[in-house]
This record gives structure tokens, sequence and C-alpha cells, in this order.
């Protein structure tokens, strides 16, 4: 065992965006300097703007920059740098670049480079928790890759089956194969996918469990041997094998089912004589568990582990690279509360997930509390979100007396945050934190699949929302009128006068859009109104409601059906979010000039930015409607493009590896 005991002094973040904003903060309180890096694309980025120096390392896209090992080492070098740390992502599984910078006679924050090549292979990981006795999922983990063989296996473990990369992660180059016709395409999208994300085409197979739950055990090993485990994380709920919703501890959880699973992951820690922090994680159904994958560095995840213990796990990570031993002995660590952490993505959940890019124009954060309310991101207002990286925004991290509370928490955090100018999953979350399910702790990895209808249908605008809604745009009215307006933007539509009438009471409609462009009109007569106050009559539908509503701050209170309530409504280019304690409604204020795009019926246009990595069809094919034709790679995810419609291919606009942008026509076709 390579014990050191050399103090980091200058460490090196070979990383970006949130995952380098969080080293540093831990890093920086200790008194050590951090040295960031940056691409063109991260030039003005919030890691680069904390750090105490950063050096240029390429190009945007990941390859030409943060994922050159040989940049990254110079740039070591020349900064300074005694200690690399890899963050989660990009380089901090890579074996390689482990031994390349210990050869270089620098401090890797991390375990050693055999451990990260035993756990880096799933078949071998797994042959290696067979020998280590700790329980894993009946399946085939071998070398034979000859696709009739493995074809063979599948057939042998019993549908479903799901097949994975090897080498893979996140979700990539996995495929869930429900019968024998489906096997032939999974072998090859996910070789395919293996290969383009990790350069290894190594597949294995395994039964598919229908309703595990994804429990993942935070495990610590020192330089000495010394090993604790901080307990557990369910990260059950899901979309594309990534998590969306994480907690710990996890939910219907008994103190004996985490000794079990506490004490199988130190002894798969110590079966490959690890150092540092890791993460096993297990696939959990009703009481048994099964290994799934170790991985060899901190995780996405480790703030809800933080709340809970009380401990920072970067701060930790460093001393143990110091050589120095863990802070605590297992006894000496406890659970106190709950704490939960959402990822806000840049992406469409109406849209398949599918990554968005843009700016963030408007970003309203929730309100930050010291130990109950923590947000973990490397972006601001104003910034871009680009094609190039993953498209994480943030980490949402709450915490509780007990999980009730922690909810609590939480619902209020995510009604109060709020981003505009890119399309982002927040509204999702929301759905999600509201499903009686998830207050119960019923998760499984099928959560978003069995409560679909609740989380992904638009159930239409609360009659109480729009009410909320038009007493707030009729109050902020007349205050600019009154010439108490907080801006002078004489374009936003709330700000228009033009219901005034002389003697008689003010009548006029306002106008809106819902999500899918319905127009709808509300009936407003204003039978007082004042700065603070006012009284109308407002009719949606032929149904009249006779209403009082005051300005509170940035909620609106409102008395409707003889009672006073509140919402908060945040207004965004004609935008229009709505949020109480029953929900949410979006919708907009009506422009008569709004000019809608509408593509031609058999027109291919890019769902979002992205490379072209595969080419199905040619011009002159007939094709039939849900064909493939072609594949896109978008911050690391594949995404198929395929025939709306039976026809003919007219043109191909793009060849393979061009970078398309947002809405770029890719193929035409000649409907049949």
């Amino acid at each position: 065992m390579n014990t050191n005991n050399k103090k980091i002094t200058r460490l090196l973040i070979a990383n970006r965006g949130e995952i380098a904003v969080r080293i540093m903060q831990s890093a920086q309180k200790m008194g050590v300097h951090c040295i960031a890096l940056y691409s063109d694309a991260d030039q003005n980025a919030l890691h680069v703007k904390q750090a105490d120096e950063a050096w240029y390392i390429g190009a945007s896209p990941a390859k030409d920059s943060y994922l050159v090992v040989d940049k990254v080492l110079q740039v070591a070098k020349d900064s300074g740098a005694d200690a690399i740390h890899p963050g989660y992502g990009f380089l901090s599984e890579n074996a390689g670049f482990a031994q390349a910078i210990q050869d270089a006679g620098i401090i890797w924050v991390g375990p050693p480079v055999n451990a990260i090549k035993a756990m880096g292979s799933k078949s071998e990981s797994k042959a290696l928790m067979e020998k280590a006795r700790v329980p894993l999922v009946p399946g085939y983990h071998g070398d034979n890759q000859d696709e009739a063989f493995l074809s063979d296996e599948i057939k042998k473990i019993g549908f479903p089956v799901l097949i994975k990369a090897s080498a893979g992660g996140g979700g990539k180059g996995m495929r869930v194969v429900e019968n024998e016709n489906q096997i032939p395409s999974a072998i090859k999208a996910s070789k395919r996918e293996g290969l383009n994300s990790f350069g290894d085409d190594k597949l294995l197979a395994e039964k598919y469990i229908t309703r595990p739950r994804h429990v993942e055990i935070q495990v610590f090993m020192d330089q000495q041997g010394n090993g604790v485990y901080l307990f557990e994380r369910d990260c059950s709920i899901q979309r594309r094998h990534q998590k969306v919703v994480e907690e710990a501890p996890a939910p219907q959880f008994s103190e004996q089912e985490r000794q079990a699973m506490g004490e199988a992951a130190i002894q798969a820690a110590k079966a490959i004589q690890y150092e540092g922090a890791g993460t096993v994680e297990f696939l959990y159904d009703n009481g048994t568990f099964y290994f799934m994958e170790m991985n060899t560095r901190l995780q996405v995840e480790h703030p809800v582990t933080e709340m809970i213990t009380g401990q920072d796990l970067v701060a930790w990570q460093l001393k143990v690279a110091q050589g120095e031993t863990l802070p605590l002995t297992q006894s000496e660590l406890s659970i106190h509360g709950h704490s939960m952490e959402v990822r806000i993505y840049a992406e469409d959940p109406n849209n398949d997930f599918l990554p968005t890019t843009g700016t963030l124009e408007h970003v309203q954060l929730p309100k930050l509390i010291a130990g109950k309310v923590r947000l973990d991101t490397g972006v601001q207002q104003g910034d871009e979100v680009s094609p190039y990286y993953d498209p994480m925004i943030s980490k949402l991290i709450v915490w509780g007396e007990d999980r009730e509370q922690c909810l609590s928490t939480l619902k209020q955090a995510l009604q109060q945050y709020q981003i505009a100018g890119v399309t982002t999953n927040l509204s999702f979350l929301r759905k999600v934190v509201n499903v009686e399910a998830f207050r119960q702790g019923d998760v499984s990895t099928q959560f978003i699949e069995e409560f679909n209808d609740q989380l992904m249908n638009d159930h239409g605008i609360k009659h109480h929302h729009l009410i909320a809604a038009v007493c707030q745009h009729m109050l902020k009215r007349t205050s600019l009128r009154l010439g108490r307006a907080s801006n002078d933007d004489h374009t936003n539509p709330w700000h228009k006068i033009n219901a005034m009438r002389l003697n008689q009471a003010a009548k006029e409609t306002l106008h809106f859009t819902t999500h899918d462009n319905t127009l709808f009109s509300v009936d407003v007569e204003t039978l007082s109104n004042q700065t603070n106050i006012g009284h109308w009559q407002i009719t949606i539908n032929n149904e009249v409601f006779t209403v009082m509503g005051r300005l509170e701050n940035d909620t609106i209170q409102y008395q409707f059906n003889d009672k006073w309530q509140s919402a908060r409504i945040i207004n965004y280019k004609h935008q229009i979010w709505v949020y109480d304690g029953q929900g949410e409604s979006q919708f907009a204020y009506y422009q008569a000039n709004f000019n809608q795009h509408t593509e031609q019926a058999g027109s291919l246009t890019a769902p979002m930015n992205g490379t072209i990595i595969q080419i199905d069809t040619n011009v002159g094919e007939t094709v039939q409607a849900g064909d493939v034709l072609m594949i896109m790679e978008a911050m690391k995810m594949e995404h198929a493009i395929k025939a709306p419609v039976n026809g003919i291919i007219k043109e191909i606009c793009f060849k393979l590896g061009d970078l398309v942008s947002e809405s770029a026509m890719l193929i035409e076709m000649e409907e049949a």
C-alpha cells in the first residue's frame, strides 16, 4: 500500500461546471489553492470565476479539451499543481489518467489504479464480487462476445433481459430486451453506444428485475485499510437510466437491511484494496439485494449523504489523499434527519426528455438556508447551456428533521425556483414530488413509467390559478399607471392600459394561450382598483366570480369562494407560471402578432443541437413510418430520427460527423 503523507497546497480540478465549483468550495475552505480548466465554451463559466486561477484547455468539445490527458497533465505541470481532483464524470474513472498523474509525481485524489480497472469493467467486477461473496443478479458476464453466442445466453436467462455495455455507466449502452426479435438490434445498439461512449463494445446481460429499487451505499477507505460506510441513498426515480431524485436514508428501509447492505459494500471495497470515496450500487427487491456496480469516484448525489451525516465528503477525499486516517470510525457515524436531492436539467420532459440549449435569461433561485436548503450549480443567469456537455443545470438539496418535513421543504423550494430562456424539467420535478406514492416512499426504477399520466399529461389550467394571475395583472397595471412600477418595460403586455373608461366601470377581455397554443379569453370588470388592493368581477367560460386581491411582495393574496388564499406568480416574456400548495399552472399572454412555425408534413428537423453519428437511409429510398433514418448524439446520449410517415427520401441535408443546430432541416421526404 502506497501511503502518501504530503500536504496538498495547489489542487488542479480536472472538470468543469457544478462539479468543479463544488470541489473548490471545500478545498478553498481548507486553504488549498484551486486551479481550474476551461474550454472555449467555458471562458466565462462560474467555475472559472471562482477558481484562484484558470487555464485554457482547448476547444469546446470535451474530446478536444477536458478529456485530453496530455493537455491536463501539461497544465498541472505548468501551474505547479501538487494534486489533481478529477471530480465526477470525464476522466474520474480513467485508470490511464490516474496512472499518468502518479507517474508525474502528482497526488491523485482518487482510488488506486487497479481498483479503477477492476470496477471499470462490469463483467470483471461481477467476477470479483462473486469471489467476494457479494450477491449478484443472475446473468452472463463472460468474455465471449460473439453475437450469436450472446443471443443464446440472453435466451437462457429468460425475458426480460437487460443488456449493458461492460465499461458503461449513466444509462449509456443499456437496452431492455422483451423478446427474441429484439435481441439483434439491442446487441448492435449497445455495442455501438459502448464503443462511442467508452471505447469498448464488450457487453454483459442480466435478468431484468421489473420493479426494483436502486439503493447505493457510500463507502470510504483510507490508505491504512480502515473502512466505513456512510449509509445509503435511494436513487430509484430515474429516466433513461439516469437519476432524477435521490434521498437519504432510503424510505421503508430497516436498520437490519442498512447494516447488511453496508457491510456487503465494505466487503466489496476491501476485495479490491480500495482507497477514498466510492459508491457501491445495489438493486433492492423486497428485502433482497444484488450488487450492480461500484463507482470509483464521488457521486453526483453525495450531498444528501453530507446533509444527514454532517460530513464534508470532498474534505474527506483530500485528507485521505494526503495519507490521513478517516476522520470518523463506523461507530462515530450516525444518521440525523432526512435529505432529498433533485437534478434540474435543461431538457424537455414533453419531448422524450431530449436535451435543450439556450441562454438562462431569467433565473429565480429558491431561498437558500444553511443546513436546510442548498443549491449546487455551475451556472448563473445569463449563461449559455451548450450542446457540448451534460445538460444538468443544478442540484437542489434539502434537509428536514424527518422525511415528511424534508418533502415539505423540497416542495416549497421547487415552487420558488424558476428558470426561463431554456426548457427545463422543473415543472416535471414539481409533479414528481406531489405524487402520493412518492410521499409514502413507495418508489422503484419504474416510477416515472407507472405514474406517466400524472407526470406527463397536461391536466389543464386550474381556475383559481387563472384568477390569481388576472388579479396580479390588474394590480401591477394599476401600479404602473400610478407611477409605482418596478421597471419601465412598457413593451410588457402586463403593462398595457387599454381598458380605461370615463364615468363607468372598466371592462376588458384578456387573451391567453395554453401549451398547445389553444386560445382562450377571460372577461374582467373592475369594480375598484387601488395600488395594493382591487375588486373585480371575472368571467371564465360563462362562470362569474367576484374576487378581491392584494399584492404581498412576490405573492398574490386573493379572496375566492369566500376565503383568502395565496399563490406565487412569475411572469417572464409573456409566459406565466402560477404555484400554490395545490400544484401549478403554466400559460401565456396571447400576442396577436405571435408567429408560430409549422413544419411541412414529412419534413424532419433536429430536435436539439447535436452531431450526426449515423445515417441509415439514402436519397430515393422508400421508407416506412417509424423507420430509423438517422442517429444524432447530443449531450452524451443517442437520439434516433425516425420517419414520421411512409414516403421517399428526397434530400439528406447533412453528412456523418456534422454538428447541427436545433430546428435545422435534417431530411426532406415526399409523403407516399
